[in-house]
């Protein structure tokens, strides 16, 4: 246990203004959500920072930076806090109080270094708090810390489970986890965690149970990152609270389940789709984060070098046929489509879109959501879009060989259309459509082009330092300048990051897209229908531009947007270099 630096014992009479008029100033909430919180608090009591945060009008971080500074109080992190519960039962036993008024004062004190004391609590501030400590300790040096949550709460587990097993569950089970679900700490627990995860800019919140401990993790840039993890005990509680707002059956743990919350995380609205499926210890909880408003995404800042980005603006003009984005879930194909509607949204042409779910709306488009419980699937919703006069049309995902055919037909009718394939490269979907069933002349007749895709991690900008690539590395890239010398300008800036702060010490912070492109030209066109091998599509295609997605990740390892360890990690080693 690292003993954190000794600050101010006392709290400043000077810091008197109200939490939320500094928290306004700051320009961290709106005026409504201040008087929102203030009509809550008065009805209701609480503090209203906690009211605040529970609201997702202000994340918890932001407002601990804010109160430590009015308050001149340091923030204590988790590797602040004793790892046991030995060091608080220790000085709680020595204040001759009892445990259990210290933990129903969510308040725990602890012995740092030259015998000074250290205190934590919900509510640090709170008087009667503060009386008793002071007099139980009149001898003792005392110093107060702010801690965040989901900090104080994994210590009071600790000194919880130390003094106190495990209950037998009442008899009205289901009551009982409402009852848990609705309790402050439960609340706050996960209203933090969604804040937290939002503000890091994580896509995903994993919650997982095991015997003894269930953690959470965040996935920031594609790479899954441990948060905070907890006592076994505590799982059903904030399982419960997630499944109670999510709109999941709350009782029913074997079978898996489907939700989705709206929330305010830092003043924007939010969509988190609910994913829980059952375990040996427990549902397995995944969360994913969906802004409702996202800046209008751009096709020249995905990744695209400028000879891809030129052909592919060059697909998007063909009057009809199928446009085609693949890759492995999460490589981002969603993203290149929803930029692809963006572009081409001239208003002057009617756009549909089925998908599974709706992620993000588009303005001018009209977007259907597929609901395959009750027969509205892919392959039925295309079928009334054909009656809908369309122009352009975007399908979700083609999943099966009757959504496929329809895609088909609506080529060959005139219609423009986009749609992913989970394949693993870009010249595999032919080999995967005319396995659905898709007479080969057809999908050479319709099939205009095809891309497939994967999210490199940026190299962090503030621990990014120089680095030698292997002489292999070297030799591809002569390789390519011969091929693609317009992309070769200037000097190599091959990167890595060292890790710092900034990235959470992974080196890494945003991603990019990597690309591999191909457009059905005739002598490609030929070797389709002679059913050739894949590595004859490559050679053919390579005559055209194209190039591999390794190749593609190590022209942007070239420049030093991303690393040649981070390009090989994504594409693989199935060809050596």
């Amino acid at each position: 246990m690292t003993t954190p630096p000794a600050p101010h014992d006392d709290i400043p009479d000077a810091a008197t203004q109200p939490i939320g008029q500094l928290l306004l100033v700051a320009g961290l909430i709106a005026r409504d959500d201040l008087d929102q919180a203030l009509a809550f608090q008065a009805s209701y009591g609480g503090r209203i920072g906690s009211i605040l945060v529970r609201m997702g009008a202000v994340g918890e971080d932001q407002l601990l930076a804010l109160l430590s500074r009015q308050l001149s109080l340091p923030i204590v992190g988790s590797d602040g806090l004793p790892a046991s519960p030995e060091p608080f039962l220790a000085v709680l036993a020595a204040s001759g109080i009892g445990v259990e008024w210290w933990l129903d004062q969510e308040a725990l004190a602890w012995e740092g270094s030259g015998g000074r004391l250290f205190l934590v609590a919900r509510d640090p501030l709170k008087s009667s708090l503060r009386e008793v400590v002071e007099r139980a300790f009149a001898r003792r040096s005392i110093t107060w810390w702010l801690a965040r949550a989901q900090d104080l709460d994994r210590a009071l587990d600790l000194v919880r489970r130390r003094v106190a097993r495990d209950e037998s569950w009442p008899v009205d089970e289901i009551q009982h986890l409402k009852e848990l679900a609705e309790e402050a700490p439960v609340v706050e627990l996960v209203s933090n965690t969604l804040a937290q995860a939002f503000n890091e800019g994580a896509s995903d919140i994993h919650i997982e149970p095991s015997e003894r401990n269930f953690t959470i993790r965040f996935r920031l840039d594609g790479v899954l990152q441990n948060r905070l993890s907890l006592p076994r005990e505590r799982f059903d509680a904030v399982a419960s609270r997630i499944k109670l707002i999510s709109g999941i059956d709350i009782a029913e743990r074997r079978l898996p389940q489907d939700g989705r919350i709206s929330v305010r995380l830092s003043g924007e609205e939010i969509d988190v789709r609910v994913s829980a499926v059952p375990g040996i210890w427990g549902e397995s909880i995944v969360l994913r984060l969906l802004p409702k408003e996202r800046k209008a995404l751009r096709l020249d800042r995905l990744g695209m070098e400028p000879d891809y980005l030129e052909c592919y603006r060059g697909w998007l003009a063909e009057p009809h046929g199928i446009v085609l984005v693949t890759g492995p879930t999460g490589s981002g194909k969603s993203t290149t489509l929803y930029a692809t509607l963006e572009t081409i949204n001239t208003g002057t042409e009617k756009i549909l879109t089925v998908e599974d779910p709706v992620e993000y709306n588009i303005p001018g488009v009209s977007q259907v959501q597929v609901y395959a419980d009750i027969g509205y699937t892919f392959a039925r919703a295309l079928r009334a879009f054909l009656r809908q006069d369309p122009d352009i049309i975007m399908i979700g995902e083609i999943r099966d060989g009757e959504t496929a055919q329809i895609a088909v037909q609506a080529a060959l009718t005139g219609h423009r259309v986009f749609s992913t394939l989970h394949t693993n490269d870009a010249l595999g979907v032919f080999t995967r459509l005319i396995d659905m069933g898709i007479e080969p002349f057809l999908v050479v007749s319709t099939v205009r082009a095809v891309v497939a895709q994967r999210l490199a991690r940026l190299v962090c900008l503030h621990c990014a330092e120089p680095e030698a690539p292997p002489s292999e590395a070297e030799r591809i890239v002569l390789d390519l300048r011969r091929r693609f010398p317009s992309l070769f300008k200037g000097d190599p800036t091959w990167r890595h990051g060292r890790g710092c702060a900034q990235c959470q010490g992974t080196g890494y912070k945003g991603r990019m897209a990597i690309y591999e492109m191909a457009g059905i030209t005739p002598d490609l066109h030929e070797a389709i229908l002679a059913n050739a091998q894949t590595g004859e599509l490559q050679r053919i295609a390579g005559k055209h531009g194209y190039r591999t997605l390794r190749e593609d990740g190590i022209i942007k390892a070239w420049r030093g947007y991303t690393s040649l360890e981070e390009v090989l990690r994504i594409t693989g080693h199935i060809e050596r270099i």
